[in-house]
């Protein structure tokens, strides 16, 4: 059965990154001083809300959102049952019976922060900046990508790199996702293809590098949170997204507006919010969350709890064959006969096959299995299924994908808790 999500916490004021590290300290992000979000509250206030008293309230970081009301904060305005794993910074993932929808809903759309979210997010005065080994130096608003250029609307899958960490024994740092870090929402914006083209690609450049307007946590307005990049092969493909709408309306601040990259199939980190530059380089990108060991793996198969020396490690490019059951719900009473239905995705890749299990694996039966919507759309299935006596069973789903791939049972575990595409299971009972 699948485990249930823990919501993680930070010690000593510093919640956990995905790239397994602690994050910095958190003085001066909201308020000087070590009191931090009790600064604005009042300390017999804030205690009045938790119900207690707060022995240790002079060492709450700056920010912090109390774990007794965190699920009501305003950091999950405009969410609907999503489950906050951190709030310094913001992480939050959906549960996998709330991924029911073909698109999934912008109130359903995880979130992972890496930073301090901008406050300024007017798209009047937003400017993206195109720059580095290009012909020609971009400035372009939000009105000039529109009128400049051809306005696509696409549904592309988004998952973090490390989605389904928790289940990672020995475990792996960071954030503890179980299954619920990726969505396919519909996007509209204009193809970074069409926009590197009019700058003018130069022929000596081999990746691209993206900025966005979040804070780091420390505070220090000279250091980034994150600044990944795409190989320029990649970043030409057709349906990576400069998007300035989230099915159909404007982007959700925890999801980047009012401007960010949309990268279908590849680690989520690569897919900049709150974008505010383009650079084009001449060399792999060395930014923050680019560099050591973050969103890579090993070069090679290790047993689980290995050390593997830094050098051995390569960065995460498309994300691998995976499935996901959202319909019956982890722990479900049903009758004899149900739907069982889900998505499928792999990377750049189309699902060929959808398999389920209600035996642990002894048969399989193949289900019904939608084609994309467009490249970089995840796959709906659904299957009808009547169990043979009442009592307990696991619903288990296998993808195996155009190039012949298919998930595995266990885990490829590695150091950094990436890439974890097991097969998922649920557990019901019929009556």
């Amino acid at each position: 059965m699948t485990r249930i999500a823990e919501t993680t916490r930070a010690r000593d004021g510093a919640a956990p990154a995905d790239d397994g590290h602690p994050a910095e300290p958190s003085e001066g992000i909201v308020n000087s001083g070590r009191r931090g979000f009790l600064k604005n509250t009042g300390l017999a206030t804030m205690a009045a809300m938790v119900g207690a008293s707060i022995p240790f309230h002079r060492n709450m970081p700056a920010g912090l959102v109390p774990a007794a009301f965190a699920q009501d904060s305003d950091v999950l305005a405009g969410k609907d049952g999503l489950t906050l794993l951190n709030d310094r910074p913001v992480n939050a993932e959906t549960p996998a019976e709330l991924l029911d929808d073909a698109v999934t809903p912008t109130s359903r759309h995880f979130i992972r922060n890496n930073g301090i979210p901008p406050q300024d997010v007017n798209p009047e005065s937003w400017t993206l900046t195109i720059d580095g080994f290009v012909d020609n130096k971009l400035e372009l608003s939000i009105a000039d990508l529109r009128e400049q250029f051809e306005v696509v609307t696409l549904q592309l899958t988004l998952e973090c790199g490390g989605n389904g960490r928790s289940a990672f024994d020995p475990p792996a740092k960071g954030n503890q996702w179980t299954h619920g870090a990726v969505a396919c929402s519909e996007w509209t914006g204009v193809r970074l293809k069409d926009v590197l083209e009019k700058a003018g690609v130069q022929s000596n450049v081999v990746y691209t590098a993206h900025y966005g307007a979040d804070g780091h946590l420390s505070g220090n307005p000279d250091k980034l949170p994150i600044s990944r990049g795409l190989p320029i092969d990649k970043a030409m493909t057709d349906n990576i997204l400069i998007a300035f709408e989230m099915n159909g309306e404007a982007l959700h601040p925890m999801n980047g507006a009012p401007l960010r990259l949309v990268v279908p199939g590849w680690p989520a980190s690569t897919a900049q919010k709150w974008l505010t530059r383009i650079e084009l380089r001449d060399q792999v990108h060395d930014g923050p969350k680019m560099t050591g060991t973050s969103y890579r793996v090993p070069a090679y198969p290790v047993a689980p709890g290995q050390e593997v020396p830094e050098e051995d490690f390569v960065i995460i490019e498309r994300m691998p064959v995976k499935s996901l059951v959202t319909f019956p719900a982890n722990g479900a009473d049903i009758g004899m006969e149900t739907e069982v239905r889900g998505h499928a995705w792999s990377g750049d890749r189309s699902i060929s096959r959808l398999d389920i299990s209600i035996d642990f694996g002894t048969t399989w039966q193949e289900v019904e299995l939608d084609d994309p919507v467009n490249d970089g759309a995840w796959q709906n299935w659904r299957s009808k299924v009547t169990f043979p006596q009442a009592g307990y069973y696991e619903v288990w789903a296998r993808a195996t994908d155009s190039e012949g791939d298919m998930q595995p049972f266990a885990i490829a575990w590695n150091p950094k808790g990436y890439l974890n595409n097991t097969m998922h299971r649920v557990g019901v009972r019929a009556s």
